[in-house]
């Protein structure tokens, strides 16, 4: 048999997924001689053998790598022949121009649940339990190649027993960077009110949550907040130390039996809460679902009424790390396990920082002595029609890289937007989509955002030449980028929006775009947020746009939602508002100094935003004057409607020039005229969903018939809509477009970072 010698190159997510050991394992199965090791662009080979088994291994490679793997490209090329007679994993090799993706945490493999359990096995109840196939990932990274001294994993040394699997070919730790043990760490201790450690932390934490207490428990990417679920007490005391007066809590259920008593799981939402990202997944309550009515804890799988105040959908994940585990074993019902922080601010995640910023929320800590390197939230997903719908991408998904449909020929930072800020980093044909940031309104958050970048800068060594930005001057975001020493690219918001949605799709465009959020600078400097375009990722022209009303109070009327009723009610009426409307006899004491601001124009800037007029329509319906945060009102005038209504409001386009106008006052006088006339709510509000995928639509075919294309992006946060994206979808379809959505970014703010970083990218391409 001829002897042949090939050197490999492996690019893509394959390091700290067990890829050495596999190819150690396959390479020695066929009696192969050579090496492999990690460097900074992945994993590289040297195999010697005969060439039929090195064609055999070479097939092998791609055709059953391990599970957590994802092989982007292989390139082989002739190596010299050594002699070698054995196959050895090489030390990495540091240096040269960095490629290595880095995996995104993973959730606990059943193997090591296994261990867990097992009292034969010296990780049995250990908190920290992980292998090649799971543990932390990405939040522990400091640098590349993935080695333990490149992890926060550094300061524990292994002992005898460890060392002896890390080495261990033929164990299932064999290179697993993390790995650990109760021997040599790292390990949980519990923090009392008065800072005091505990013995049995675990143990006592149980015994905390089940007295009603609220506990702090540090994760992988950041500290939790914890509340028995079935215990209004304390879900209520949370909410009030928190600041959250009525945005849903997630829910962690011990196993997907628990989390069925609670919910409808699909077959789609079963494969996301079982799967190794375990995001928080929005599942529809179940109506006859118990509910925790007493202020005594139920015993029940079962959520207090201020889980989720209202909603008929429910946040559940599973838990992700071996301490949830034992956790949620221990307690035998779910508990409420949402964000470490204040309202507004980001994800404690440092030890000191989380026992100052919430030592006045938590009652004790559960905490450990390994370092989280970087903040990282948890991922929130809903399903449409059997497809993941990110709402948040975060934990278990970052930092695997998007593929752009046109690479970079320069290095690109995008900036992201405002609200669920993300940046994202491009090198090549990669995009690196950052971890949810939160809301860039204060200097902690800020500080968030530009301590990621420089991260992600070092991790995958990029430098950018190109830095792309919103138009909104006063978008924190925008004024950093001006600052940077590099070329500019301002991208337009909505523009953004459906770029964004391209590249989630792997399209180039042109398409037509419709973007409807809550409120983006457009071109012309007013605030549009309601968008028909023509786009590709290169550039835009607006082809229809909302009608444009006053937003009386400019910031003011996100908050209060009844302001915008009443600057389209004034428009609807001709200035004639019917005063036997709920929401004028609501907001009479203020009606009509705002009409008059609406009217004047001082501080009452014109919005296109569809985001409004939502907000408009439920204040009107009754379902909120006020929010406490972003897009409630939309969200509960969603959940009121009843989705067996087919009828819809008449709304024609108008035509503005070379565009058209939707005219929103026409919807809302459809609206206010049903409810006077005794028309139940749930009915108006399917009404107005329908008229509004109408609208979509309409306006679709009406730029088809001027453009001649055939297929529409729908991107923007008023697309978290299901009900809205459902109708709008079938519609479309059903006359006959080709229809984009969101699967692997978020419609909303949090996926305008790749949209600015693919328009950059088109910009800066040869046409």
């Amino acid at each position: 048999m001829s002897r042949r010698a090939v050197a490999v190159r492996v690019e893509g997510i394959v390091q700290g997924v067990g890829f050495r050991p596999f190819v150690y394992g396959l390479a020695t199965r066929l009696g192969l001689a050579g090496l492999v090791g990690n460097d900074e662009r992945g994993v590289f080979i040297e195999i010697e053998g005969g060439s039929a088994l090195v064609e055999e291994f070479l097939t092998a490679l791609t055709g059953d790598p391990p599970p957590l793997a994802v092989i982007e490209r292989i390139s082989t090329g002739p190596a010299p022949l050594t002699g070698r007679c054995t196959f050895v994993i090489a030390p990495s090799a540091p240096g040269g121009d960095r490629h290595a993706l880095v995996s995104p945490d993973v959730a606990t493999c059943a193997a090591c649940l296994r261990d867990l359990t097992d009292p034969a096995d010296r990780r049995c109840g250990y908190a920290f339990t992980n292998c090649t196939c799971c543990g932390p990932r990405f939040t522990i990274v400091r640098d590349v190649p993935y080695d333990r001294a490149n992890t926060t994993m550094a300061g524990f040394r292994m002992c005898a027993d460890c060392a002896g699997e890390y080495h261990d070919p033929a164990d299932r730790r064999f290179h697993a960077q993390p790995v650990c043990c109760p021997a040599c760490g790292p390990r949980l201790r519990l923090i009392g009110a008065a800072g005091d450690p505990a013995d049995d932390p675990l143990g006592q934490a149980v015994r905390l949550l089940r007295e009603g207490g609220v506990l702090a428990v540090k994760g992988l990417g950041g500290y939790h907040l914890a509340a028995l679920a079935a215990d209004e007490r304390a879900v209520a005391a949370l909410r009030s130390r928190k600041h959250r007066e009525d945005k849903p809590f997630a829910v962690m259920a011990g196993d997907l039996a628990a989390a069925r008593l609670l919910c409808a799981v699909d077959p789609a939402e079963e494969r996301l809460l079982t799967g190794p990202a375990r995001p928080v997944v929005l599942l529809r309550r179940l109506p006859d679902a118990p509910v925790a009515l007493s202020v005594a804890p139920s015993v029940a799988p079962s959520v207090a009424p201020s889980v989720a105040p209202g909603n008929r959908w429910l946040g559940v994940l599973l838990p992700y790390t071996p301490l949830h585990h034992l956790l949620l074993r221990a307690l035998g019902r779910p508990i409420v396990l949402t964000s470490g922080n204040v309202s507004d601010e980001p994800i404690a995640y440092r030890d000191e920082d989380a026992l100052e910023r919430l030592g006045g929320i938590a009652d004790a800590f559960l905490t450990h002595d390994r370092p989280i390197h970087i903040r990282t939230d948890d991922s929130v997903v809903r399903v449409f029609r059997g497809r993941d719908l990110p709402i948040r991408r975060s934990r278990g998904y970052v930092p695997h890289p998007l593929p752009l449909a046109r690479a970079a020929p320069r290095p690109v930072l995008a900036c992201g937007a405002e609200l669920k800020h993300t940046f994202c980093l491009v090198k090549g044909d990669r995009a690196f989509v950052s971890h949810h940031i939160g809301d860039l309104e204060n200097y902690e958050t800020l500080r968030s955002f530009t301590e990621g970048v420089e991260h992600f800068r070092r991790l995958f060594d990029i430098t950018p030449e190109v830095v792309a930005h919103d138009l909104h001057p006063e978008y924190l975001s925008t004024k950093w980028a001006l600052d940077q020493d590099a070329d500019l690219v301002g991208v337009q918001h909505h523009h953004a929006h459906i770029a964004s949605c391209l590249a989630d799709n792997g399209v180039a465009g042109p398409v037509v775009g419709v973007a409807f959020d809550g409120l983006g600078y457009g071109s012309d400097g007013t605030l549009w947020g309601g968008e028909f375009l023509v786009a590709d990722l290169a550039g835009f022209e607006r082809a229809g746009y909302l009608a444009p009303v006053p937003m009386p109070g400019g910031a003011t009327a996100i908050r209060q939602p009844w302001r915008m009723a009443a600057a389209y009610l004034d428009l609807a009426y001709e200035g004639h508002v019917p005063e036997d409307l709920d929401v004028v006899r609501r907001d009479a004491g203020q009606w009509a100094a705002v009409v008059a601001l609406a009217r004047r124009g001082g501080n009452a800037p014109p919005t296109s935003s569809m985001g409004r007029l939502f907000d408009a329509v439920a204040a009107i319906a009754g379902v909120r004057d006020t929010i406490t945060y972003e897009g409630q009102a939309a969200v509960e005038f969603e959940q009121l409607a009843d989705p067996a209504v087919d009828e819809a409001y008449p709304c024609g386009l108008v035509p503005a020039g070379t565009r058209f106008a939707v005219p929103g006052v026409e919807l809302v006088r459809a609206v206010a005229d049903d409810l006077r006339a005794g028309v139940p709510r749930d009915v108006v509000a399917a009404r107005f969903h329908n008229a509004v995928a109408r609208v979509v639509a309409d306006g679709c075919v009406l730029i088809r018939e001027a453009c001649a294309l055939s297929t529409v992006a729908l991107s923007g946060g008023v697309f978290q809509n299901l009900l809205l994206l459902g109708r709008a979808v079938t519609l479309l379809e059903e006359r006959g477009f080709t229809v984009l959505t969101h699967h692997r970014v978020p419609p909303n703010d949090g996926g305008v970072s790749l949209g600015q970083a693919a328009v950059a990218a088109a910009r800066g391409c040869p046409p």
